[in-house]
């Protein structure tokens, strides 16, 4: 496997490691919406097809979308598809970054292959069914943390985190 370029994981967790129930969200949080967005547009995304059947409106715009599953011959319109880690990062343009966007397995496989992790952690825990795997703080390093306090629109004091490994 060719060691790849720039492998960031992104991810909302609650103080919990909870990051989902149902195949949806735990919370809306607008900024981070758009956040996502801004760090992940022109980029290579990468997620379980849950993670896909869990987005509104299909394969999300100006990126290039790469869902991983074990069935094979499974096809998404507007989708790479790879069936299994090592092929989804042979696939993968060394051009772009890659964003490792869910679910619970994607995640849980490729943290250790990470070198950055953009968090947006919610003070407060969450009953879920998908959660986020434990991060080893003594391997990372912040590089930024921008706080945020409960509001009108946000329910919920939140802060984001950019770690990279040491």
């Amino acid at each position: 496997m060719k060691k790849n370029k720039n492998i960031s994981i992104i991810v909302a967790i609650a103080q919990n490691n909870a990051i989902g129930k149902d195949n949806k969200l735990l919370w809306h949080i607008s900024e981070d919406l758009k956040r996502f967005k801004k760090i992940t547009t022109g980029h290579t995304i990468v997620m379980g097809k849950n993670t896909f059947h869990s987005l509104p409106n299909g394969p999300l715009a100006n990126r290039v979308n790469m869902v991983i599953t074990d069935v094979k011959n499974e096809r998404f319109e507007g989708c790479e598809m790879a069936y299994s880690i090592e092929e989804a990062l042979e696939k993968a343009d060394p051009d772009r970054d890659i964003y490792i966007i869910g679910g619970g397995m994607i995640y849980k496989q490729f943290l250790p292959l990470a070198n950055r992790l953009y968090l947006t952690v919610v003070h407060q825990d969450f009953e879920a069914d998908t959660f986020f795997p434990d991060i080893n703080y003594d391997e990372w390093i912040t590089i930024s943390e921008e706080k945020y306090e409960a509001s009108e629109s946000t329910k919920f004091a939140y802060s984001y985190l950019i770690l990279e490994r040491k």
